[in-house]
């Protein structure tokens, strides 16, 4: 009796092979960190709040996420959602402003830069703002600015602290010229009569905060926090070297070298600021 071999999955059909399809590595899975260029798990960063677990690096998170991240569950009510931006002086650059901003808010889920309203932070209520670096560098035009301003007023009829989480690397938005440049001012205004009648307002820097932003009421906090590392000024490392011709210190405008200087209050990692602010609230009796 002859011994057969035991038969073995084969890779052919008749005479002829069968193809497989390849795995690859599906698309997105892994992401470069900007700070130490590692190649990184998405799904491990975003378990850690944006933050990259090999140097710490902070990424860039869309607005509904910082939400989540900051505020209790399901205790954000956003306010003045209704305001969308027009085209006062019918801008056009590389496309007309009308169109760019239909192109924004399909690519971000925003009607612009800002979004405000009141929620609970470890149970303590508070007026809630923020910027968007994704819809338009979050420039602030004149809906940012009449949202933050109506907010801050809400904040100061109802005895409440105001947080404005800040990631504008656009400044004023020139696409809407003065219009935008006089959301400098009012924001302004609307935060000196908050103080005035004893507000608490905490300003938090994210990479990047720069232009009218940080010229206007992201330097305006009785506290001002920033996350590690952020890039926070009024023009660009690159403009201030080329207009003073003259090499910048190292580290120049991160949050660090502006903690050193006195511009910052505070540096807080990302997993640590929700607790910080919500001590200062105890701290400060609000």
């Amino acid at each position: 009796m002859e011994n057969s071999a035991p038969s073995s999955p084969s890779n052919v059909e008749g005479n002829r092979p069968v193809k497989r399809p390849k795995r690859g590595v599906p698309e997105g899975l892994w992401i470069r960190c900007d700070g130490c260029r590692a190649t990184v798990f998405r799904k491990q960063v975003e378990q850690n709040l944006g933050v990259c677990p090999e140097c710490d690096h902070h990424f860039y998170v869309p607005a509904q996420t910082r939400i989540a991240q900051l505020l209790d569950e399901d205790s954000f009510e956003e306010w003045f959602s209704e305001l969308s931006p027009s085209d006062p002086l019918g801008f056009k650059d590389k496309k007309p402003y009308a169109e760019r901003l239909i192109a924004e808010q399909k690519k971000t889920g925003l009607k612009d830069a800002c979004v405000v309203g009141r929620g609970y932070m470890r149970g303590r209520p508070l007026v809630f703002g923020l910027t968007d670096s994704a819809f338009i560098m979050g420039s602030m035009g004149s809906v940012v600015g009449e949202k933050l301003t109506r907010a801050i007023e809400s904040a100061t009829k109802r005895k409440l602290p105001v947080v404005i989480v800040s990631g504008s690397g656009g400044g004023a938005r020139m696409h809407e010229g003065i219009l935008s440049l006089m959301q400098m001012g009012k924001v302004s205004a609307a935060l000196a009569r908050f103080h005035e009648a004893g507000g608490l307002f905490i300003s938090v820097l994210t990479n990047p905060t720069m232009g009218g932003v940080a010229a206007s009421f992201a330097s305006l906090g009785d506290i001002i926090i920033a996350e590690p590392k952020a890039l926070v000024g009024f023009a660009g490392p690159r403009v201030v070297e080329a207009t003073v011709k003259q090499p910048l210190p190292k580290d120049f405008q991160t949050s660090e070298f502006l903690l050193e200087h006195g511009f910052v209050d505070r540096i807080v990692a990302r997993r640590d600021l929700r607790s910080e602010i919500a001590r200062i609230f105890d701290y400060c009796g609000q």
